[in-house]
């Protein structure tokens, strides 16, 4: 009989308790900011985060999830009688840790040959950060506790990665410049003009998609692009940062333009605050062109 484990690193950006309650495998990300070093979910909550980032200018640092960390993990779920490991990581664009758990995987069955007809181990590369990847995780979970395989969990898993797109509005780009992560704001010159860019997040890349002149356009100009590129009738996330104000104007709007709620509130953690800033809103939709 099957026994199926789904892997994840902290930049899931799924809360502690959920996390718990489904029985999710979380690897946290070290970070460092303020003066503190701590995981990521588990030792601090967002807002957390985000009241050391209102107290200092500097960037959080955090290194990705090393090779060994995820053999270790490996080698306990394997002690655990599971025989499937379905393990998803943040973008391979934007972090080596997605290698560094295909570098584990070889190593885990070199140093435990018995594993290899007992323990098969799936590596997925999300290509996105945050719940964009953290939603379909938690919704996987549910279907193996229903009794799904494997093999369906993955083809629902690599489905939503390729078909997903994140529409993102940072209100200022000084956590993005300085990070150097986010390709699309080194293509965007528009901020001393008082214009802000809308950037997709999606097939592992990012673009500015378009452009926003002040933020009261942001809400009328993002529920416009959602309801544009979204398949319809299929789930919408809304993400936010430190303040949820635009967030819930956006979802009032789709409610009224598709008569449905977002199927879940996503506060962006340390990991992506460090790179695109705290103050940020964005929508996830299934992109009708994929």
């Amino acid at each position: 009989m099957s026994k199926i484990m789904i892997l994840t690193d902290s930049c899931c950006d799924l809360p502690k308790e959920v996390i718990e309650e489904l029985g999710i495998k979380v690897l946290p990300f070290e970070v460092t900011v303020g003066g503190e070093t701590f995981h990521e979910i588990f030792d601090k909550s967002s807002q957390e985060v985000y009241e050391i980032m209102s107290n200092t200018d500097e960037i959080p640092k955090h290194s990705q999830i090393s090779p060994l960390r995820f053999e270790e993990a490996y080698k306990e779920l394997f002690e655990q009688g599971y025989t499937d490991v379905i393990s998803v990581s943040i973008n391979s664009n934007g972090s080596g840790t997605y290698n560094n758990s295909l570098v584990a995987k070889e190593d885990f069955y070199e140093s435990t040959p018995e594993a290899k007809d007992k323990m098969r181990i799936f590596n997925l590369d999300s290509k996105c950060y945050t719940v964009f990847y953290g939603y379909p995780i938690m919704e996987a979970m549910k279907r193996i506790k229903k009794g799904a395989e494997a093999e369906e969990i993955v083809a629902y898993l690599e489905d939503w990665f390729n078909v997903c797109g994140i529409y993102a509005v940072p209100y200022n780009l000084k956590y993005a410049r300085k990070s150097g992560r986010i390709s699309a704001a080194k293509a965007f010159a528009g901020e001393l003009l008082g214009l802000k860019p809308v950037i997709l997040f999606a097939d592992g890349t990012t673009d500015t998609v378009d452009k926003i002149r002040g933020e009261k356009n942001i809400v009328p100009k993002l529920v416009e692009i959602a309801e544009k590129n979204m398949t319809p009738q299929t789930p919408y996330l809304i993400l936010h940062g430190r303040d949820d104000t635009l967030a819930k104007e956006i979802e009032k709007e789709l409610i009224k333009r598709t008569g449905r709620k977002a199927e879940m509130y996503g506060n962006i953690g340390a990991v992506v605050s460090a790179n695109i800033g705290p103050d940020i809103v964005a929508v996830l939709v299934r992109r009708k062109n994929k």
